[in-house]
């Protein structure tokens, strides 16, 4: 039996979704349940044969964790503690959902241009949201090292707020809109996140090797080519209707509280030698749009 906690959020319901149409045997509990409350999650796993604990729960607001540190550190990393001890406590894996955030976003150069950060470079957060993050995946290893945990970055998904989402909201009002350009990343498809986590947990019957493990779509790209793509993909299902300038800024002209990583690409490579697969951004995108443009249209 496989535990989804975080249920209700973007990759927590595709999840759901994914495990559903394969037929696959799974709980799901979202804010009934506490990650705070380790008494709650061991009443909740008592009497219940769980091997496998997928965890998207996650406090997520990186501007608002500058000043409420201490309810994100609660979250991100008190609450992964409890979920570690509990899984101890019942012989369960844990797949745990970490983030870009955990790099300080400098490039490391190699042949004269940024490479990919591994799974095993230095980390170094610059944000309170990235610390917290950290600090969960360190205590999850020390209490259960044969875990499973998957950075990813720049989610959006059909079940929530993302950035597409929020680019055709802007896109549809306003005649132009500014989007960072110099901030780099790899988009990353919730779909295609959910059917790596169920090939992570298939894996793990066999070959599968513990520990930390990158996950994102294929691609090198800025806020603003990402911007720039969903606009046409936009127009293309007809999805906005009147035209709408995307005008590239830099960082420094849309400051924010936390501090953004400026080169966050993830290598793949680990992740794919265990012959998972990962598509490229723009395909991805094209199916995403594809599949929710229906809900613009009438």
């Amino acid at each position: 039996m496989i535990w989804i906690i975080g249920a209700r959020g973007m990759l927590g319901t595709e999840l759901s979704e994914i495990l559903k149409s394969n037929s696959v045997p799974f709980i799901a509990t979202d804010k009934e349940i506490s990650i705070t409350d380790y008494e709650s999650l061991g009443q909740f796993v008592r009497d219940r044969s769980i091997k496998f604990i997928v965890n998207c729960a996650a406090y997520t607001a990186v501007d608002k964790a500058e000043d409420e540190v201490d309810l994100c550190t609660t979250i991100n990393a008190d609450g992964v503690e409890n979920i570690a001890k509990v899984a101890k406590q019942i012989g369960a894996t844990v797949i745990h959902i970490s983030t870009d955030y955990v790099f300080s976003g400098e490039s490391i150069i190699e042949n004269g241009k940024p490479r990919p950060y591994l799974e095993d470079d230095p980390t170094s957060p610059t944000s309170i949201y990235g610390k917290s993050k950290l600090e969960g995946e360190k205590r999850l290893l020390s209490i259960v090292p044969e875990s499973i945990i998957i950075r990813t970055s720049w989610l959006y998904g059909e079940h929530g707020n993302n950035f597409v989402y929020t680019m055709f909201r802007l896109m549809r009002e306003k005649k132009e809109i500014a989007v960072v350009s110099d901030q780099y990343g790899s988009p990353t498809w919730t779909y295609d996140l959910a059917r790596a986590i169920l090939q992570m947990i298939n894996l793990s019957k066999n070959k599968l090797s513990f520990g930390i493990y990158h996950y994102s779509n294929e691609g090198e790209i800025s806020w603003y080519d990402f911007a720039v793509e969903i606009y046409r993909l936009g127009r293309e299902y007809e999805i906005l209707k009147e035209d709408c300038n995307i005008k590239p800024i830099k960082t420094e002209d849309y400051p924010t509280k936390a501090m953004r990583p400026k080169y966050s690409v993830l290598s793949k490579e680990k992740i794919k030698r265990l012959g998972v697969e990962v598509p490229f951004w723009k395909d991805s995108l094209r199916s995403f749009i594809s599949g929710i443009s229906h809900k613009y249209r009438g």
